[in-house]
This record gives C-alpha cells, structure tokens and sequence, in this order.
C-alpha cells in the first residue's frame, strides 16, 4: 500500500497559517520586557519613608506567592555596602529581609528580583530612611530581561501548542474514525512531529526560563540557574509533561494498531490528563484567586481547543481529500458531534478562565491583558460562525461535495493560527486582575512619610493619604535624638497655605500614648501646604517644626 502524502494545495495554506500565526505573535508582544505577575502591594517600613529607628527586617508584600531569585535579594546601606543580613525568607506573599544590627543613620536601597507564581519575574526597589534621608546609595546593576528571550519564550510556548494538537487530531482520528481502506503512515508521521515539537517546546522553555528569571543574556545561565528552574514549580511541571509524553508515545502505539484495551485506554486518558495539568501548572491559573479551579478549567480549555483543532486539521489535511463518500458519510457527523462538545467545552472553560483573570469588566478596557483578550474572543466568535456553517453542511450532505466544507476549514484553521498566537502574547502578558489590583495598590499608596528633627527631639510624620485634597489623618511620633521614645506634655498644629493666601489653620491632635498623637486636618485646595507641628517637652522646653505637603 502506498504512502498518502498530504496534499501540496493543503501544505500551502498550512504554511501559510503558521507564517500568520508568527507574525501576529511578533506584533501583539510587547516592544520592551513587560515584567509580570506578581505586584509589589505594600513594603514596610513604606517606601519613601523616613523611620526614627532601623527595623529588624524589611517586608514586602506582593499579590501573590513569590519565590526570591539568589543572591538577588539585597539592601544596600548609606555607606554603599551591603546592609542585609541572613537568608531572605518567604512567608505566601511576604518577603522579609533582615537588616544588620548595626545599621546606621541615612538612606538605604531595597533591590531585588523574585518569581511570581506564575513563573514570571518580577524585579523592582526602593529606598528608606533611617533618622534623616541621605545620599541615595547606587544601585546594583539592573538584570533586564533580554527581549529576544521574551519573544523566544511566547514563540516556544505557541509550538508546544501547536504540538499539542498534532498529536490529539491524529490519535483522537486515528483510533476511532479513520477509514480502515486508507493509509496510516501521513497521519502518524504528524503524530510523532506533534510530540517532537512538544518535546522541544518542553526543554527549550526549561533552558529560557534560566535566563529570564535571573536576568542574564541567552546563553549567561549558570548550572545553578538551570537547578533553580529545575527544582521550581515550572520546572517540575515540565518533567512531569516529559514523562507523560514519553509514557503517552509507548501507549499510543497499541491504541493506534488496534491492540489496545479497556486498560490501555484508561491509562491513556489519565497521563494525558497529567499532561494537560501541566500546562496551567506553570502559567497565570497556578496564581490566580482560586488555583485549583482555575488549573482545572485551563486544563479542560487546553484539551477541548486541541480536540476542537486537531480534528478540524485532520479533516482538512487527509479525510476531506481522500475518503470517499461514503466514508464520509459514517464520519461528519460523528465529528460535528465532537466538535460541539469540544466548542462548548472551550467556551464554558474560557469564560470561567476570563472571569477569575480578568475580575472586573473595568479591567478588560483598562488593561492590555484584557484588550488582548477581547480581540480573541472576537476571533474566536468568528471561528464559531465558521464551526455553524461547516455543521450546516455536514448536515445538508456534504459527503458528497466536500468542496465548500474544506473551505470553511480553512478559515477556521486560519482563525485557529492567529487565536494561538494570542493565547501565546497572553502568556507574556499581566492578567487584567494583577494589573487592576497594581493600579490600585498604587493609588492606594500615598501616604506622605517624613522626619524633622530639633535639638529637642525628632518627630516621625505621617499623614494618609497625605496627596490629596480634603480630609487628612495626621499621627505624630516623638523620639529622643538617640531614636528612643520621648513623652511630649503638649502637642499644638497648625495648616497654613500662603501661595493661597490662607493663614495658619490650629486642628486638634489628641494625645494617644506619651509619645504617638494623631488628628485630622481638611485641606480643601491644592498646593503646598505648610502643617507646623509644636511640641513642648517640659515645662520650659518647647520647639517647632514644619513639614510642606503637596496636595493635588
């Protein structure tokens, strides 16, 4: 029996879609490294800020779990050196670094780089002070991701997709629907490309994620950058999708020659079910709100897309062009069937997915993961419309002219290509939520910090938000020069706007402990305001400071 090649005015257009799909993927990425996922929420002390005493660690809390990169964690001190100390720990979404005994006045420099749960890192700074603000120390070098990585990883992820269906279609095809009078050897041929590509995908993905989470150039990882992704949740995902494909390739080849049993077939369906957690395992579900739902419904969009493809990428390669009619016949609608059910399933599972991602409906306008997100909901519609007509003309006899159905696959297939190259920018993309949530913490996260020091004493200002036009909470901290808690007798304040033409303004400060008092003060126009705060500490010692606030 001779070879059934796919035909050449099939090939083309093939060839022509995975162009598509390349191109689309070099448009919709980003022009520069967009760092993702996780968002630094809160930092303690606050950044920005001016503290009387150093703390024994410093805390910053991000959105979601983190993991720190090594020796990428770091706090440099007023004196240029390194002022951390320990072993960076993680707590959830909690990262504490802990601070020499001995650190001295001035301001200090939090760097550092961690990955997110979703396998994306996340580098970023900020500075403190202790006592006064001083010079800024000088930052280490930045560790920027390389945009050929960025790009290399999105494409990596599009082939693994890509493999992915090619192995589904024809195995799905093969063992329940294809014509027992035609050849095998095309459709294995595409079957086993499938798990190369995956196979490639897999490892390439393993060696990129080295650089991309430590910052180094293509080829700058180290050994032990390579044990760190190894040892990582994406690591571990990725052997595990390994070992299935390499337990999938030697089960597969009894279901394909129709020696297969009810046994073989379970185990089958369970290691591809392992291998399609993998996937979400390492992406945006493993770090959303709720992970376990949303793996499962990642998992389930993965399968229901590669069954949805695969089979329409069969029928149009091999069935449509060489079963006979009435082969075809016995086989559309069987498919049509299994198209719907593997549509339905990419949809209830996508609007899951889109639901928890995104969060709100401000943020799919708001957020470029949304946008993009939009767009491919659009295509996808267009898809659907395509998917409709194809099953009118299962349904109006196409066995006998399968012309117009292969038409209508092809526009599917093309929809299909730019689709995955959508799904493979999201990857590379902040989720709508993250990025929402960002913006907020942000806007959140104004409160003015700052110290002013007397002869007497050094007063600890904090006012939240401390920006913005309107009412102002004021808490006020005493301390001796030497950092140690002052009792204060009497605590006076006053706002003042002269650029305005507004007089100083006395708002009550209550007393909370010997040294804390805290008020509020409406500051109802934008400028400079001048709150001047008098603290007398005896009966004859008495001395005033003024901070100048900026409201907007």
């Amino acid at each position: 029996m001779t070879d059934v090649k796919t035909p050449r005015s099939f090939v083309r257009p093939v060839r022509a879609l995975l162009a598509l799909a390349a191109f689309a993927l070099m448009v919709l990425l980003p022009g520069s490294p967009a760092y993702a996922h996780a968002a630094l929420l809160r930092t303690n002390p606050p950044a920005g800020s001016v503290v009387p005493k150093a703390p024994q660690e410093v805390q910053l809390t991000f959105s979601e779990p983190v993991t720190p990169v090594t020796d990428k964690i770091r706090i440099i001190g007023p004196d240029g050196e390194r002022a951390d100390r320990g072993t960076p720990t993680v707590d959830g979404n909690v990262l504490r670094i802990g601070l020499r005994d001995d650190a001295p006045r001035g301001t200090y420099l939090v760097s550092f780089r961690i990955v997110s749960a979703d396998s994306h890192p996340v580098p970023g700074g900020f500075t403190f002070s202790v006592g006064a603000p001083s010079a800024t120390p000088a930052a280490p070098a930045e560790d920027k991701v390389d945009p050929t990585i960025q790009t290399l990883i999105a494409i990596i992820k599009v082939i693994g997709y890509a493999g992915l269906v090619l192995i589904v279609g024809p195995v799905l095809v093969l063992a329940l629907l294809w014509p027992g009078r035609l050849d095998r050897r095309g459709p294995r041929r595409l079957m086993w490309a499938g798990f190369g590509l995956v196979a490639f995908a897999t490892l390439a993905g393993l060696y990129l994620q080295a650089p991309y989470t430590t910052g180094t150039s293509l080829f700058g990882a180290t050994a032990g950058d390579l044990g760190d992704v190894l040892g990582s949740q994406y690591g571990i995902a990725a052997l595990v999708r390994l070992a299935c494909l390499a337990v999938a390739a030697i089960l597969v080849r009894p279901l394909l020659a129709g020696r297969d049993g009810p046994v073989d077939r379970a185990l089958l369906l369970t290691v591809a079910g392992i291998g399609a957690l993998t996937w979400p395992l390492s992406g945006h579900p493993a770090a959303s709100p709720v992970p376990p739902v949303s793996v499962t419904v990642d998992a389930l969009h993965l399968a229901g897309a590669a069954v949805w493809l695969g089979g329409l990428l069969m029928l149009g390669a091999y069935l449509l062009r060489k079963a006979d009619a009435r082969e075809l016949g016995a086989i559309l609608p069987i498919w049509s069937r299994w198209a719907s059910l593997a549509v339905s399933t990419v949809l209830l599972a996508g609007v899951v997915s889109g639901l928890i991602q995104v969060g709100t409906p401000l943020a799919l306008v708001q957020t470029t993961y949304g946008r993009v997100l939009l767009v491919k909901v659009g295509l996808v519609a267009i898809a659907l419309i395509a998917a409709w007509l194809a099953r009118r003309h299962v349904l109006n006899g196409a066995a006998d002219a399968p012309k117009p159905l292969r038409r209508v696959v092809l526009v599917e297939l093309s929809v299909a290509a730019v689709v995955l190259a959508l799904t493979g920018a999201l990857t590379q993309t902040t989720p709508a939520r993250t990025a929402a949530e960002t913006a907020e913490s942000v806007a959140q996260q104004q409160l003015y910090s700052t110290a002013l020091s007397t002869k007497l004493y050094t007063l600890q200002v904090e006012i939240d938000p401390g920006n913005k036009v309107g009412d102002n909470l004021v808490h006020l901290y005493a301390y001796t020069p030497t950092g140690d808690p002052l009792p204060v007798l009497e605590w006076k304040a006053t706002a003042a706007l002269p650029s305005a033409g507004i007089e100083p303004i006395t708002f009550t400060v209550l007393k909370l402990t010997d040294n804390h008092a805290s008020g509020q003060v409406t500051l109802p126009t934008p400028g400079q305001w001048q709150l001047k705060f008098t603290l007398r500490t005896s009966e004859i010692d008495q001395a005033s400071v003024t901070a100048t606030v900026p409201i907007s």
